[in-house]
């Protein structure tokens, strides 16, 4: 106890009714949350009595652990979907399923489901799959029966379809573990009391976080002794495009009555001059609880603020900070790391890093270089250089589909390196002479599909000395029609659009930076920054999207890209309630820096097809100036 500061005392010591602890950013939630369990240990609760549920396998895992050696003593730590397969393998008989059920993976779900597009007659194409899959999966979530999902005949009927199925399966899919296990305990009340008998403690983590399932399931749990012990912040709430509802924590009070809320405000983790400019920016929300950040760390640096002319000088500016900080204070790469909105912004740091020579290391994404939309497209430009690209040509033959299967591809292959010939050439000769290779026989649809796919990369060869190197990028891009490929994935087809953008940025800058350019020149380039592998073993500099930074924390942070339409995202624009989140995510992002941070923007970048004058991120402006200093590059 004598580690802990008054807030969090009160948090430890408390022992029945609900408590809300609402825990800042670096205020030591997961050290109250362990020593909460140990009081109880301690006090004589059984530890099969206690229940904590967190959002990831491996901070249950830290949670078990902690406890093991902190009290020497097992108790369930869980996620929620690991709590509900615990709960259905011992009581889902109730709703007529087998206890010895199968978990269907997202392959699995969506072959059952394409197997039921096939039955109704319907087109089983990755579009409409990935609707009804993802349509089944947010009803599941909001806890909605086939029959209460409500959109319309298809999308309900394919839902009801896929349950049934499911059931004649033996299985569940990964959304059941909590909708099956709420629907359980809802429709069976013998059996919820009898886990509401066994778990008499209740603490969850990262409330904020909850989805309306997840919510549902711990109210249900803890509804006969109101033993919830709830942490989380909802100024760090940042998820809702995953269905987490920041109202869950707000609402506690009025969920669970006579609700004790404690608030741990001391940060352990920056310095005051970046948690006082962190609370001004978050002030400006209207949905939160009211609390204030601070530290006993000092004041510390101001905030680095650096206005670039476009995005290459912007990671310049990066890259030479890092090569500065590195040099005079001894800190090593390991310790910094850059922070953007979208995947698609990565591609300009990453240039400027691997010229400086500057090791980096991608968390959650993949390198700009090695993104399958990328590689497609310079598989295309490599076909207008050579024609025997056989890696290139299988890579794009069927980008879209053309009727051309495995074993028809393998045929080609094989006749082609019989005849000695490169593949496009062996292609066009195949089409004019059918007896080229016996044994070999296209059908009318492999046929066509063949014919068109040279008949693209032809018109590209005879036009590439005629335009320019975005020029003839764009005009791929058209002709292969590769954008309406894109749309065939909704969920990921925005982000895809990002990224070519910044392809085609990549090759106007570049041919502005060559004397005589060259399509053979621009490919190389880009293969040796493609082919580049990372070293374990070597410091490197962590690169992120803001999402991928929660539960992070670094001496160095450089936040890139505060522009308008960045951050806030444009698809917030007219929401105000979006807006509030991508606050939230910059709030998320300033705090993860202990000593320095950096927050930088660019007066114009390429997007959308077009070099753009930006504005300045709004948030930029709601951090008083006080806080901060103009750098010069």
């Amino acid at each position: 106890m004598s580690e802990l500061n008054e807030q969090q005392s009160r948090a430890v010591l408390h022992i029945e009714g609900p408590l809300l602890v609402l825990a800042g950013a670096g205020s030591g939630k997961t050290r109250v949350v362990i020593h909460r369990i140990a009081h109880l240990l301690e006090i004589g609760i059984p530890p099969a009595e206690i229940l904590a549920v967190t959002f990831t396998n491996k901070a249950a895992e830290e949670m078990r652990n902690r406890i093991r050696n902190l009290k020497n003593a097992f108790i369930l730590a869980s996620t929620f979907h690991s709590l509900g397969s615990r709960i259905l393998r011992e009581s889902i008989h109730h709703l007529g399923y087998e206890t010895n059920f199968s978990i269907y993976d997202e392959d699995d779900s969506e072959k059952l489901l394409k197997s039921i597009f096939q039955d109704k007659g319907l087109s089983a194409e990755k579009g409409p799959l990935k609707e009804a899959r993802s349509f089944i999966s947010r009803s599941k979530n909001d806890l909605l029966t086939p029959e209460q999902s409500g959109s319309g005949d298809l999308l309900s009927s394919l839902y009801q379809s896929y349950q049934e199925k499911l059931k004649e399966c033996h299985a569940v899919d990964f959304d059941d573990l909590l909708f099956l296990t709420v629907h359980l305990l809802q429709s069976h009340p013998s059996v919820l009391e009898m886990y509401q008998n066994r778990w008499r403690f209740l603490l969850i983590d990262e409330y904020q976080d909850t989805n309306f399932a997840q919510y549902t399931l711990a109210k249900l749990l803890s509804a006969s002794h109101h033993n919830i012990f709830a942490v989380g912040d909802p100024d760090q709430s940042i998820y809702s495009w995953r269905g987490a509802r920041y109202q869950n924590i707000l609402n506690f009070s009025s969920d669970f009555p006579g609700a004790t809320i404690i608030t741990l405000d001391q940060n352990y983790r920056s310095t005051t001059t970046i948690l006082e400019a962190a609370n001004a920016l978050i002030e400006h929300n209207e949905n939160r609880f009211k609390k204030h950040l601070w530290s006993s760390l000092g004041e510390g640096d101001k905030i680095g603020l650096y206005t670039a002319m476009n995005e290459k000088q912007e990671a310049s500016f990066v890259a030479m900070q890092i090569n500065q900080i590195k040099r005079r204070n001894s800190i090593g790469l390991n310790e910094m790391a850059i922070f953007y909105r979208t995947n698609a912004q990565s591609r300009p740091f990453e240039d400027a890093l691997l010229s400086q020579k500057i090791p980096y290391t991608i968390i959650g994404g993949v390198s700009f270089y090695q993104r399958k939309e990328i590689k497609d497209l310079l598989a295309y430009l490599r076909l207008i250089v050579s024609e025997a690209d056989l890696i290139s040509f299988l890579r794009t033959i069927n980008l879209p589909k053309r009727g051309l299967g495995p074993s028809t591809l393998d045929k080609i292959v094989a006749a082609a390196q019989e005849h000695q010939r490169p593949i496009l050439s062996f292609c066009r000769s195949l089409l004019e002479d059918p007896n080229l290779a016996p044994g070999l026989k296209l059908g009318p649809k492999a046929k066509q599909g063949l014919s068109d796919y040279l008949s693209i990369l032809d018109t590209l060869r005879k036009q590439q000395p005629y335009l320019s190197l975005s020029d003839l990028l764009k005009e791929t891009i058209t002709r292969t029609r590769y954008l309406s490929y894109l749309q065939e994935d909704k969920e990921t087809e925005q982000d895809k659009k990002e990224n070519i953008d910044e392809l085609l940025a990549k090759a106007i800058e570049w041919e502005q930076e060559q004397e005589s350019p060259s399509l053979t020149q621009f490919l190389e380039e880009l293969s040796l920054k493609t082919s580049s592998r990372e070293d374990p073993e070597i410091p490197t500099v962590k690169m992120m999207t803001l999402h991928n930074s929660k539960g992070l924390e670094f001496p160095i942070v450089f936040f890139v890209g505060l522009e308008e339409d960045l951050l806030p995202h444009i698809n917030s624009k007219d929401d105000a309630s979006a807006v509030e989140e991508e606050r939230r995510l910059c709030y998320v992002g300033m705090t993860r820096a202990k000593r320095k941070l950096y927050l930088t923007h660019a007066v114009y970048r390429y997007m959308w097809g077009t070099e753009r004058y930006m504005r300045p991120s709004r948030f930029l402006k709601e951090i008083p100036a006080e806080y901060t200093e103009k750098k010069e590059f």
